[in-house]
Formats: structure tokens, sequence, C-alpha cells
């Protein structure tokens, strides 16, 4: 099926991207067309999953799920490591893929995949140190005498269900650990990668993940709704925006949650920064992927002594961006997901132009390409402040009190990542424990991700956190072992007696 998937892509034919049902590729759902936002023609098809599949898949797994946890690590270890080496041999096809679905340009497509590669690795590595512990019950009285155990279990059926802005690598992410942990995984794809997905799900099944271990349903939030609510899945993991989370919650019931939701970062560069280095940065990471990303950088705040500067640098950086055709080697940006994605980001900077702000460049757009907006100085009020934008738009606003700032950058609902330029080690202290976020990148923009670090956030921007050995600890639960009357410890309750 991988060939398949990617011979049509070479060929510029609209891939077919069927679901794996029960060992099988093939669904007989209703046809879910793709168009390429760049393109602006049908570039992939999949057949929606009819609740008859859905049914039938969730079934399929829960019946199933003791096969993947019968497989020693060991083995779950050694398919995870020769699809990383898939994964590469794979490279630059896979990121055609990814360019025409998603319209994202081939230097961050590539990127992505060689994130993939590295994710199975890392998967790999995890599933190798799974363990439990020897508890020490003969420290008290009630346990003398007695043996403790645990170790960490499969849950069962996980549910993945991925988001379009890096659905390569965050279904290795999700399946990938799953995968570790020796469950079997549903994977809802996005309706916007469809092809992309199954390719990532074939990868692993050519490198010999067993076909118990993993199904693939395609379809929007109603079929997502459905593989919440039905009984055999154990726990789900949720990428995508706080309104759909809280609908995957609400579907869920009392399932175990792995949720990672929006964001609205913020990037702080102090007086004592290199103005021109993080203005750099943050146009770089700023408009990368056209800024859909959760952590892409939204908001800047600017010391007012380097406002000035900082922002002619962050200028001139953005006026050196690519923008055009994904699939050209030299583009830095490319297409937003769909046309009204775009949309928001022009209307959203007019509205910031209304308020007082100058939008310095961009604020248009063609089709779905967004022009590279900068705002500068919107008012705390502004959606461009207050929202996630998810687009190709970067507000940059100055300050003057640090402390102040902090709690500017906290008036957010959301709290995913940050970025913080300064080379002052009680601020880096300060902001770490002060900001309302998950995670704090020093001398970097918020946008700055290491995949086998733990991700993700508080507030709206969900909870759990997503790297492999974060998401073994969701995907797994401890089972508990209790020896009565066999102890590895001492269990004499009598002093010794004195000798004579």
């Amino acid at each position: 099926m991988l060939q398949d998937l990617l011979k049509a892509a070479d060929e510029n034919d609209v891939v077919e991207a069927l679901p794996y049902l029960a060992g099988s590729w093939g669904g007989e759902g209703p046809p879910l067309e793709r168009t390429g936002p760049y393109l602006r023609r049908t570039v992939s098809r999949a057949p929606c999953a009819t609740q008859g599949e859905i049914d039938a898949a969730a079934a399929t797994a829960g019946r199933y799920a003791h096969r993947t946890a019968d497989l020693a690590p060991a083995v779950r270890a050694d398919i995870l490591e020769a699809a990383a080496r898939n994964a590469t041999v794979h490279r630059d096809r896979l990121a055609c893929l990814l360019a025409l679905e998603l319209g994202k340009p081939l230097k961050d497509s590539r990127t992505e995949i060689d994130r993939v590669s590295s994710t199975f690795a890392v998967c790999a590595a995890e599933a190798r140190r799974i363990d439990g512990e020897n508890l020490p019950v003969g420290g008290w009285n009630t346990g003398i005498g007695n043996t403790a155990f645990t170790y960490r279990a499969p849950a069962g059926v996980a549910l993945a269900i991925t988001p379009f802005n890096a659905p390569a690598n965050l279904l290795a992410h999700k399946l990938g650990a799953s995968f570790a942990a020796g469950n079997t995984t549903l994977v809802k794809a996005p309706p916007q990668a469809p092809a992309t997905s199954a390719a990532v799900v074939a990868l692993l099944l050519d490198s010999g993940m067993p076909h118990q271990a993993v199904q693939l349903l395609h379809g929007g939030g109603e079929v997502g709704a459905a593989l919440c609510a039905a009984d055999a899945v154990s726990v789900i993991s949720f990428t995508g925006s706080a309104r759909t989370g809280a609908a995957v919650a609400r579907a869920a019931g009392a399932k175990r949650l792995a949720l990672e939701l929006g964001g609205n970062a913020a990037t702080i560069v102090c007086e004592d920064a290199d103005a021109e280095a993080a203005a750099n940065i943050c146009a770089r990471t700023g408009y990368s992927n056209s800024g859909q990303s959760c952590i892409s950088v939204q908001r800047v705040y600017v010391h007012r002594d380097r406002y000035d500067e900082f922002l002619d640098a962050f200028t001139a950086a953005v006026d050196a961006l690519v923008v055009g055709d994904p699939l050209v080697e030299t583009t830095d940006v490319g297409s937003m997901v769909d046309e009204d994605a775009a949309e928001r980001v022009v209307a959203w900077s007019r509205e910031a132009r209304q308020l007082g702000a100058r939008v310095i460049r961009g604020g248009t757009r063609d089709g779905a390409t967004a022009a590279p907006t900068i705002v500068a100085g919107p008012p705390a009020h502004a959606s461009v402040v207050v929202h996630e934008v998810f687009g190709a738009l970067v507000a940059v606003m100055p300050y003057d009190d640090f402390d102040a700032v902090l709690d500017q950058c906290n008036t957010s609902r959301y709290g995913l990542q940050a970025g913080l330029f300064t080379h002052d080690i009680k601020r880096i202290l300060t902001a770490w424990r002060r900001l309302e976020v998950g995670g704090l990148v020093v001398n970097g923009s918020s946008n700055f991700r290491l995949d086998h670090v733990p991700f993700g956030g508080v507030k709206d921007s969900g909870f759990g956190r997503e790297a492999p050995r974060w998401l073994i600890d969701d995907y797994t639960v401890v089972k508990t072992l209790v020896l009565r009357g066999l102890s590895v410890w001492g269990d004499s309750r009598e002093l010794p007696k004195e000798n004579p």
C-alpha cells in the first residue's frame, strides 16, 4: 500500500487513501475528497467510515488487544526501529505527499519526516525500558512479611485522533508510543491529510507491525465522536482545538485522556537580548508551516528600548521569506490549510488596523496563501492578541516592565509554551515560575520542540504530555502484585535479645 500511495503522488494522480480495517485495506463509505490548498484541485480521496465500520473496528481492537500486549517489548522496539529506518528511506516521497495535501513547503515537510524517523527511534528506546517497582512495603508495620511489585501494563485499546498541521509526526508520536506500550490503536486521521496518515500506517505495517495492532479510519467529527464513545476504547490521545477537545471529553466519558489543545504563544525579548538575532528567529519560526502550529510565534513583547530595532530587523527578515509553490525547493511559506483559514488572517489583521495597530506587512491572501503578516502595536483586546490565530501573522508589542509583561502573557486562556530572550538568570527563573505555560524556551522563540522532551500545556491548552516517554505513562496502567506471607525484606517483629 505504501508504494501505491507514493507512486500516485509521484505521478500527480489523485491518491486513494483507503482505511485499514481488521487487517485489510478498503472501506465502503462515501468518498471524502481533499483539495490541495495550493494546487486547488483534488489531491487525495478517502472513504468516510460508516457506523458499521466504526463498530466493527472497535470490536476488533478489543478482541485482539491481547495479541499486541503479548509481544515482548524487544519485538515492539525492533519494529519501531525498522520504521525509523524506512521513514528515512522514503523521506523525499513522503514529504512530497505532505506538500500536496497541505501546501507545506518541501523543506518543512522533509523536516517533519525526519522527526517521524526520530520519534519512532525514541519510541523504540522507551519500549525497551518500560519497567515497574519493588515497593518498600516492609517499611511500615502493616507491610511486614509481605512483598509488593508493580509494572506498567498496556491500557488495552488506544484511540489516536491526529491534527492536520503535523499529521505525520504527531501520528508517529501517538501510534508509536501506543505500540511501544503494548496497546492496539485505532487511528482517526484528519480529513485534510488522509493520504499522509495512510502512508505512516502503511510504513509501520511494512516494518513488521502486526495487523492486530492498528486500524485506520477516515472521517470528520462524527467519526471521532463515535470512536470516543466506543466501550472498547480505554485511553484517548487527541491533538486539536480547545473546542474540539472539549467535545472529545464529553463523548469519551470516564476514559483516560491526553489532550494537547490550542495555544496563543508569547515570546518576550528583554533589553539585554540580541534584538537582531531574536528577530531572525521569530521571523523564521513565526511563519513556518504558515503559522499553523499551536506554539507558533504569535505575540512578541519587546522591551521598549529595543522595540524599533527589533521591529526593523523582524520586518527585514520577513521580507526575505520566499512565499509560493510548496513543491519548489526555495519556498519558505506555502499555503494554509484552506481559504477560510487564510481569510481569518486577513480579517483579524483588518480588525487590528481599525483598532489602531499598524499592519506593516501582509494582511492579504491569494486563495489559501496568506501573505506573512506583521501587526505592530495592537491593543490587548484585539483578536490577534486574545485568540489563537493559527496562521501567518505575528503581533509585535512594546513593554516597559518585566513583571507586568509576565502578567500580560498570562491573560491568555491558553498556556502551552512561551519564549524568552535574555541572559539574566533571575528573569529566566522568574519567568519559568510565573508564566502559566507547560514549557519555556530560553533564547529561542515559543516555536521550538524536541520530540523526546515532555510537551503539553495548562489551562485551555489541555493536559497530559506528548512525548514518547510521557505518552507511555498515559497509555499504560500501573498493576500491583502483593505476595502475602512472602518477603524479600526482613520480617521479624521481635527485637534481638541482648547477650547474657
